[in-house]
């Protein structure tokens, strides 16, 4: 069997998806759209026949190889040198263990240990290695997301981080290195337990200078080089090997002298190499005379004791040798949390005695030595101090009484590029910005942001930093929301908060936080932190900005209450309307006032559907209520609720049986969103949520072609790129209904697999989106793919909805496509009127359509009425007057106007119902219907009723 062909960019996506990238990952890596990534993911399943993603992940380009799972390790600039026997006895731990634990101290060689390891027991994982250093980690709560960035997993909207990495690495059979956890070892601990408890095929190998004390860890400590064998033993090579790198190696007449240095050393792999890096210079007579006398004073003492202070004397007798230009930067740029450019250490440790314009000269001396590291990076060349050496460094700081001053510097440092990377961002941002900011902006910001965490950490807790902390949290949130990191972005937002000075900024923040709540779709924190603004602007003596805050939290436990885990009580939402008109009453603010009307058509009125809402609520008092909150929120000239209070009123119309009313409403609110432009976390939530509510009203009007163009536009939301269920829903159902079976089965993998992984969630847009799937492997007459979907239609929306509303009309549609109208008959058995509140919804029209023509084609005698109804009823919607038209072609007998109805089909974007017209039309229309059919990947087995159940 052939393998079929695999054009280069599909190749390079699944080179891409090797390094477990999501699709926006790989949509900024190859400056494509992650609507086209969707594509190539979708095409390699089906040109490979694999499963899903994670199979693609274990193929390299072309698909015939696997893919080498070192690659995501970091590849050291230098040989490794020795230890045989633990690189052994380490792979063989790391294999048979969960759990293992590299111990020892700073510059015993930990770190290159688990490399040589992780490289050397990569085949046994065919899901990979994955590397995580930890040093940048100042907040022990920002574990996961280390975790999450080294195994490409992406934030979920509705979930935490410590729920979506379980579940994403649930089913892969991967190692991960957790490098120096000793520093954020009360983080790492409950996690590990966590992760590994859900993953029963990942292995952790950490390393750390003390164990991690978690059930079922292995401790594995890692000695120092070893001395035996004199000038042939592990020290005695690594000091050759790193000498002669430098210059030139000892001759074999000096091996006794580096065999008793090594002894000195105590085999420490960093002392030995930072010594051997003097070699060139100093000759083994230097490099003995300077250590005698440190090693001397350093004598006795526990043995462990000892190895520690054979790495300081090394790095004591390496300082003393620098110049007092070079000590000083050394110790300045120990502040740096990561790799940092020349011109970055200028700007922090570029003062006296340093001339900043000779910093970068200074480092190059320094990389010479082996004190810093040289790497290249897409910014440019960046330098980085080993954690030990870092250590040292800060140490110097203090012991000079610079520390304070220098960390100072880099938190200035940091608050100027947190603000350009803010400012760049918003500048990039807008409705549709695709992946936000630009693939140069996300590697300014991952270079910056472990430096800007640490500054801000250190800030946080000074009074005399308390507002730059609290401007550098605000920067530091606006660009972390850009990069998509959702989480942070609410935890910096509410940090914020907690540093304002004054009430009204505090307030500022936490909208900002419940803004990024709402796109994570976190119903409760969004309450929350409305309620939180609005105390905090009653403090601060703004009634009008309480009114609004607390009558959105009212409103949100209404609107969005299908994204609470615990939904408020309805009278604590009345009694928080009741705050709100209490403000709102003592200030006159018409903001205030269009935010109480909102809550009040929310809470009241139910224009939202609420969980919690009462079925009873009158429809004409509904749309009223939300016509009020929208005339009010046009007068306060508050885009925000506009938007909001034309959601309520699309809701209530559809509830009223308009959908041309609820569709005219969700256009109108999307225009509005789209030419204001902004990017705030609480634009963005809303433009998100207009997006699916236009898509569905357009599906409810019949215009498919515009649902289809909205539905994709949400489909390649960067906020929605690790959700692809949400994201595709209505996509899906526009494809579906239009009968483009190729493009449902190409996008159904990414609905699913987010579905599954996102723990099976319950929505109004999920449950049509895989019933509409359901439909298409019915028109297939693919019985086991129908009934897997339709089981997760069950699972995935609600039984009400499915029973009247989406479900009667997906499967109304096949079964009359299988020549069973009889059956289809009995599934829209109700009346219209009986069902359309909320499960009907946007499918009334349809509904009322497909029930006249199963009458028509089942010979009911009420036939004739129930088409007449739905002609009425349906006027205007350009597909559900075609399916009326049709029907009362039949009904009559009437072949010429049968056949105009295909016309009409396929004016309005359904060429499925046009082919099923010349079906229907018979003789020789019928083999053009089948054309037509084949064309859209429809090909049905033997027609008849048992294909469609």
């Amino acid at each position: 069997m052939t393998t079929p062909a695999i054009s280069s960019r599909e190749a390079e996506v699944l080179d891409l998806l090797g390094e477990h990238l999501s699709n926006a990952e790989i949509a900024a890596r190859l400056f494509i759209s992650v609507r086209t990534v969707e594509s190539h993911v979708s095409s390699l399943l089906r040109k490979l026949e694999l499963p899903d993603r994670r199979a693609l992940s274990r193929r390299s380009p072309g698909g015939t190889a696997p893919r080498t799972a070192a690659a995501a390790l970091p590849v050291p600039l230098t040989a490794f040198v020795g230890r045989a026997r633990e690189q052994a006895e380490l792979a063989e731990a790391v294999t048979a263990g969960r759990l293992v634990t590299a111990v020892g101290p700073g510059g015993v060689g930990k770190t290159r240990l688990a490399l040589a390891v992780a490289a050397r027991a990569a085949d046994g994982f065919p899901d990979g290695v994955c590397f995580a250093d930890l040093v940048p980690v100042t907040d022990p709560g920002r574990v996961a997301a280390a975790v999450a960035a080294a195994t490409g997993v992406g934030e979920q909207p509705g979930r935490s981080l410590d729920d979506v990495l379980p579940a994403a690495l649930a089913d892969r059979r991967a190692l991960l290195v957790l490098d120096n956890c000793e520093q954020v070892r009360e983080g790492v601990a409950p996690f590990l337990e966590r992760l590994l408890t859900a993953c029963p095929g990942l292995h952790v190998l950490a390393t750390s200078r003390a164990r991690l004390m978690v059930p079922f860890e292995r401790v594995f400590p890692v000695p120092p080089l070893s001395r035996v064998g004199g000038g042939r033993s592990e020290a005695a090579a690594l000091f050759l090997e790193r000498a002669a790198a430098v210059g030139r190696a000892p001759d074999p007449a000096e091996y006794g002298h580096v065999t008793a240095l090594c002894e000195r050393l105590d085999g420490m792999a960093l002392a030995i190499e930072l010594a051997a890096a003097r070699w060139s210079t100093l000759g083994l007579d230097g490099l003995t005379a300077g250590l005698s006398d440190q090693l001397r004073i350093l004598a006795g003492g526990p043995r462990a004791d000892g190895r520690h202070r054979s790495v300081r004397a090394v790095l004591d007798w390496s300082h003393d040798l620098l110049t007092p230009e070079d000590r000083a930067l050394l110790r300045r740029v120990s502040v740096f949390a990561v790799p940092f450019t020349a011109q970055a250490a200028a700007d922090v440790a570029g003062f006296a005695p340093l001339d900043a314009a000779a910093v970068a000269d200074g480092l190059g001396r320094l990389a010479e030595q082996s004190l810093l590291t040289v790497t290249a990076a897409p910014g440019g060349t960046r330098y980085h101090a080993l954690e030990t050496i870092r250590q040292y460094g800060t140490e110097l700081l203090a012991g000079t009484g610079e520390l304070g001053g220098v960390r100072g510097r880099h938190l200035a440092w940091c608050l100027d590029a947190a603000a350009a990377l803010a400012e760049d961002a918003a500048v990039a941002g807008g409705p549709d910005p695709g992946p936000r900011g630009g693939a140069a902006w996300r590697v300014r910001f991952d270079a910056a942001a472990d430096d800007l965490r640490a500054a801000l950490a250190w800030a946080a807790g000074l009074p005399e930093h308390r507002a730059d902390a609290h401007r550098l949290a605000c920067a530091l949130a606006s660009s972390a929301f850009a990069r998509n990191l959702l989480g942070e972005a609410q935890q910096r937002h509410e940090q914020a908060a907690g540093l304002a000075a004054h009430d009204t900024d505090a307030a500022a923040a936490l909208r900002q936080a419940a803004g990024v709540a709402g796109c994570r779709r976190l119903g409760d924190d969004m309450y929350r932190l409305h309620r939180a603004a609005g105390e905090a602007a009653r403090r601060a003596g703004d009634p009008a900005a309480a009114a609004r805050d607390l009558a959105t939290a009212a409103t949100v436990a209404y609107r969005f209450s299908s994204t609470f885990a615990e939904i408020p009580a309805a009278s604590e939402a009345r009694a928080l309307l009741g705050e709100a008109r209490e403000q709102a009453a003592a200030c006159g603010d018409p903001a205030a006032e269009a935010a109480v009307a909102l809550a009040e058509a929310a809470v009241v009125a139910d224009a939202f559907g609420a969980v919690q809402g009462d079925a009873d609520n009158s429809a004409a008092d509904t749309v009223a209520a939300a016509e009020r909150a929208v005339d009010l929120a046009l007068r306060a000239g508050d885009g925000a609720a506009r938007s909001a209070a034309l959601d309520a009123l699309s809701g209530a119309q559809s509830w009223a049986g308009d959908p041309f009313a609820a569709a005219a409403a969700a256009r109108h609110r999307l225009d509005l969103l789209d030419r204001s432009g902004a990017a705030t976390p609480a634009a963005t939530h809303e433009l998100v949520d207009a997006l699916a509510m236009a898509a569905a009203t357009a599906v409810g009007t019949g215009e498919l072609p515009q649902a289809r163009a909205w539905g994709e536009r949400l489909a390649g939301r960067p906020l929605l790129a690790e959700v692809g269920d949400h994201a595709t829903s209505w996509l899906l159902v526009a494809d579906a209904l239009a009968g483009r079976a190729d493009d449902v089965l190409a996008t159904s993998p990414r609905f699913l697999d987010a579905w599954e992984r996102a723990g099976r969630q319950r929505s109004f847009s999920l449950g049509p989106a895989a019933a509409a799937v359901a439909m298409v492997h019915g028109l297939r007459a693919d019985r086991d793919a129908r009934a897997a979907w339709l089981a997760t239609a069950d699972r995935a929306g609600a039984e009400d909805d499915h029973r009247h509303g989406h479900g009667a009309v997906f499967d109304s549609i096949v079964l009359l496509h299988h020549g069973d109208p009889a059956a289809a008959l009995e599934r829209t058995a109700p009346e219209p009127e009986s069902v359309w509140k909320w499960v009907c919804w946007v499918w009334l029209h349809w509904y009322a359509a497909l029930r006249a023509e199963a009458a028509v084609l089942a010979g009911h005698p009420a036939a004739a009425a129930r088409t007449a109804a739905a002609r009425d009823l349906v006027t205007g919607n350009p597909v559900a007057t075609a399916l009326a038209d049709r029907a009362q072609a039949l009904l009559d007998g009437d072949r010429q106007r049968l056949l105009a109805t295909a016309d009409a089909f396929t004016a309005a974007g359904c060429p499925y119902q046009a082919a099923r017209t010349l079906l229907l039309a018979g003789g020789r229309h019928a083999a053009a219907g089948a054309a037509a059919l084949d064309a859209l990947g429809l090909r049905p087995g033997p027609a008849g009723p048992a294909a469609a159940h």
